[in-house]
C-alpha cells in the first residue's frame, strides 16, 4: 500500500512537470506567410518574403515565445509583372533598401509576451535587418495551429533611408513612406 502511494505521487509529480514544461512547435515555411506593403505619394507596391525557419513555444495553451528567420532573398513584388517586378526586385535588394547580398536573412525572436485577452498576446520582440537590431510590438492572435498579425515597420531605424522624407528634401512626388506594413500568417 505504500509502495502504491509513492508510486501514484510519483506520477502526479512527473504529470505536473510535463504540463508546466515549454513545447516548442516549428512553423511549416512553406504554409506560412509574409505580405508587405510599401506606399509612397503616388501608390504603393506589395509583395511577399519567405521564411527560413521559425518556432514558436507554448507552455499549456500559452504562447511564451518565438523566434523567426526570414529568407530576405526571396523579396518579390506581387503587384507588378516582366520588366518592372525585375526591376523593383533587384532595387529592394541592393544596398538603397535591404541589400540581401550582405544580409541575406532578417530575424524576429520574441523578447516580452503578455495576454491581451483570451488568444491574443501583445509581443515585444527584437527585429533584425541588415544587421541592426530594434525593438518592435504588435498584438498576435492564435487559434489552433495558426498564429495572425499584422504590423508596420520603420524602415529608416534599419538605415534604409532611401526617398525617405525625414532625411531628403524637395523629393516631391518621389517621397517613400518610412513605415513598411507586414501581414504575417504562422502555420504549425
Amino acid at each position: 500500500m505504500k509502495n502504491l502511494k509513492t508510486i501514484a505521487i510519483a506520477l502526479f509529480v512527473a504529470a505536473a512537470g510535463i504540463s508546466v514544461n515549454a513545447q516548442t512547435k516549428k512553423i511549416d515555411v512553406k504554409a506560412s506567410t509574409i505580405k508587405w506593403v510599401g506606399k509612397k505619394v503616388t501608390g504603393e507596391h506589395s509583395g511577399t518574403v519567405n521564411f527560413k525557419d521559425g518556432a514558436v513555444v507554448f507552455k499549456g495553451k500559452k504562447l511564451t515565445g518565438g523566434s523567426f528567420t526570414v529568407d530576405m532573398t526571396s523579396l518579390t513584388a506581387t503587384d507588378l509583372t516582366g520588366e518592372y517586378q525585375g526591376k523593383l526586385n533587384g532595387h529592394l535588394k541592393a544596398d538603397d533598401f535591404f541589400g540581401t547580398d550582405k544580409f541575406p536573412t532578417a530575424k524576429l525572436v520574441f523578447k516580452k509576451i503578455g495576454a491581451k485577452s483570451a488568444d491574443v498576446y501583445t509581443v515585444t520582440a527584437d527585429l533584425t535587418i541588415k544587421g541592426i537590431t530594434k525593438p518592435v510590438t504588435f498584438d498576435i492572435t492564435v487559434a489552433g495551429n495558426t498564429a495572425t498579425t499584422a504590423f508596420k515597420v520603420d524602415r529608416t531605424k534599419y538605415d534604409i533611408k532611401y526617398n525617405s522624407g525625414n532625411f531628403f528634401e524637395n523629393l516631391g512626388d518621389k517621397t517613400i513612406n518610412d513605415d513598411f506594413e507586414l501581414t504575417v500568417a504562422l502555420k504549425f
